[in-house]
């Protein structure tokens, strides 16, 4: 029986070895979605921008919501906030929607011995990413045209979604490889998701959760992300690094354990498959 590493070196060295295969992968994937719509790729930069829109008619016309009096300032400060946390969810929805199938779909690719089927995950992990850089352009757009400006704070958002980027990968090995073996994984996918929405900061901040229930966003793994992006782009507050280096260490040992557990299961993909 072959023997796959499990070191993350590795996966970074396969990944290196394999990054023009990488991006071409990925942006087939990406270009792939609008492949037969109208305005093809055109829907990466229209869905976004649709949606802001809509959730500023909707949320400051509508519901006259407010995030507090600091904050609102103008007519669409509510659904910026909405918006920069929605684009942190939206990323980890759609990762988190495609895990359990990544290998599935992918089957042609299995039966060849010499593909490396560790950097599926990252393809579409890659994908998503893009989706969600395209988003965070036409935000970006929208606090300058409502501010006058951007914070300084906004080149270091790379660095701050770095735990939540890690995190995003470690959970879709655990669950491509899974998914595999179990196909309920997939029914699960819709409930949880819209589970997950609710419980995080996204339309209310986290201070605003009973203390009961408190629990639920000190341990959701999307609530750091959510509030750091927010503190950058619309509040102009530096990294909360303390919070940012333990989120590191925990979502890299998620991480390394979810590739160890994709290369135990991988010798019996093609048996399944």
């Amino acid at each position: 029986m072959e023997i796959h590493s499990i070191s993350l070196f590795k996966l970074g060295l396969t990944a290196r070895t394999h990054r023009y295969l990488l991006l071409n992968l990925a942006k087939r994937e990406t270009v792939g979605k609008y492949k037969e719509s109208l305005f093809g790729s055109l829907w990466s930069i229209l869905n976004p921008l649709l949606m802001l829109v809509i959730f500023t008619f909707v949320f400051t016309n509508i519901f006259n919501s407010r995030w507090g009096v600091a904050v609102d300032s103008g007519p669409i400060s509510y659904s910026v906030i909405l918006f920069a946390g929605l684009i942190v969810f939206n990323l980890f929805s759609e990762c988190f929607g495609k895990s359990p199938t990544i290998i599935i779909s992918n089957q042609n690719f299995v039966k060849k011995i010499v593909f490396p089927l560790e950097i599926l995950p990252i393809v579409s992990l890659l994908s998503a990413l893009f989706q969600a850089g395209i988003s965070f352009g036409i935000l970006l757009i929208f606090i300058a045209v409502e501010s006058g400006s951007l914070h300084w704070t906004t080149l270091w958002l790379p660095v701050a979604l770095a735990p939540f980027i890690i995190f995003l990968l470690g959970l879709m090995y655990w669950l491509s490889a899974t998914g595999v073996f179990v196909r309920d994984i997939g029914q699960t996918i819709g409930i949880t998701t819209t589970g997950m929405m609710f419980i995080s900061p996204i339309f209310f901040p986290a201070t605003s959760f009973p203390e009961r229930w408190r629990f639920l966003a000190n341990y959701n793994p999307l609530t750091y992300p959510i509030e750091q992006t927010r503190a950058l782009l619309v509040f102009g507050n530096e990294i909360d690094w303390s919070t940012w280096s333990l989120y590191f260490l925990c979502a890299s040992i998620f991480c390394a354990l979810g590739f160890a557990w994709f290369q135990k299961l991988r010798t019996g993909f093609a048996d399944v498959l």
